[in-house]
C-alpha cells in the first residue's frame, strides 16, 4: 500500500501546507520536520513560484521570501530526500505551479522529485484537459506510486465534476470556498452538500482546504470530509514566530487532537 493510501486509514487526515524555503530553507526543513512528527498525517510541501495565482498574500509573501532567499526547484528536492533521511516517512505532496516543473524538465522533474521521496502533486494551474503530458510523465512508475491531485471547487460544473473525480487518484482537493487562499471566519455554508456531490462521482478521499483557520473549524469540516487542508493559518503562524519549529509541533498538535474528537 503507498504512503498516500496508508494515511487515509484513519479519517479524517490533518494536511498542513508549508513552502520549503521560508524563512529560509534550513528553518522549513525543520518545520516541515516537526510538522510532521508532532500531528501531520500528510504534508502539502510548497514550491515557490515567483506568480502564485491561487495563493493570498500571506502565502504569496512566504514564496516570495523563499525565491529572494534563494530557493529552486533543485534545491526543494534535495530537501524532500532530506526530510526522508530524517525519517519522514508520511507521504509528501509537492504543491507548486507548472512552468517551474517545465523549465526543469517535465518528465526529469517527475523523476527526480518520486526519487527523493514525492507521493504526489498539486498542480493549480494544470486543468485537466491539459494534463495528459504529465500523467505520461507519472506512467512509468508504478500504479499509485505517485499521483497527480486533481482540484474542484464550488464554481465546478456537474458534468466537469463527474469527469475530475471519476479519473482522480491519491485523493480530491476540494476548494471550499471561490478565490484565493486564505483565513476565514466561518466554513462554507453548502459545505456538506458539496462534499457529497463530489462522492457521487469518486471513491478516493475528499479532503477540502481554503479558508480552514482554527483547530475547531478544523473539527467541524472533518465531521464532512475525509481531509483538512490548513495552508495559510499554518504559514501565518509558524512564520510569523520567534520559535517556528517548537511552533510548528504545537500547530500540529492542536490540529490533531481536534480532529481526533471527530473519529470517536
Amino acid at each position: 500500500m503507498n504512503r498516500i493510501a496508508a494515511a487515509f486509514k484513519n479519517k479524517p487526515i490533518f494536511m498542513p501546507y508549508f513552502p520549503l524555503g521560508y524563512p529560509d530553507l534550513a528553518t522549513s526543513i525543520d518545520v516541515i520536520e516537526a510538522l510532521a512528527k508532532h500531528g501531520a498525517d500528510l504534508i502539502e510541501v510548497g514550491l515557490s513560484f515567483s506568480d502564485p495565482l491561487a495563493d493570498g498574500p500571506v502565502i504569496q509573501k512566504a514564496t516570495q521570501v523563499a525565491l529572494e532567499k534563494g530557493i529552486t526547484v533543485r534545491k526543494s528536492l534535495e530537501a524532500v530526500k532530506e526530510l526522508r533521511q530524517r525519517s519522514v516517512d508520511i507521504p509528501l505532496v509537492l504543491m507548486g505551479y507548472y512552468n517551474p516543473m517545465l523549465a526543469y524538465g517535465l518528465e526529469r522533474f517527475v523523476g527526480d522529485a518520486i526519487d527523493a521521496g514525492a507521493d504526489g502533486f498539486i498542480v493549480p494551474d494544470l486543468p485537466v484537459e491539459e494534463a495528459d503530458e504529465f500523467l505520461s510523465a507519472l506512467a512509468p512508475y508504478p500504479k499509485g506510486e505517485a499521483a497527480l491531485i486533481q482540484m474542484l471547487a464550488p464554481t465546478t460544473s456537474s458534468d466537469r465534476m463527474e469527469m475530475i473525480a471519476r479519473n482522480a487518484r491519491g485523493f480530491i482537493y476540494l476548494v471550499s470556498v471561490t478565490g484565493v487562499t486564505g483565513e476565514r471566519k466561518s466554513i462554507s455554508e453548502g459545505l456538506g452538500e458539496l462534499i457529497q456531490r463530489v462522492r457521487e462521482h469518486t471513491s478516493v478521499p475528499v479532503c477540502v482546504g481554503f479558508g480552514i483557520s482554527t483547530p475547531q473549524q478544523a473539527g467541524e469540516v472533518g465531521k464532512m470530509a475525509d481531509g483538512v487542508i490548513v495552508g495559510t493559518t499554518c504559514v501565518k503562524t509558524i512564520g510569523g514566530s520567534e520559535t517556528p519549529v517548537e511552533t510548528a509541533q504545537q500547530f500540529a498538535a492542536e490540529f490533531q487532537v481536534a480532529l481526533r474528537k471527530t473519529r470517536q
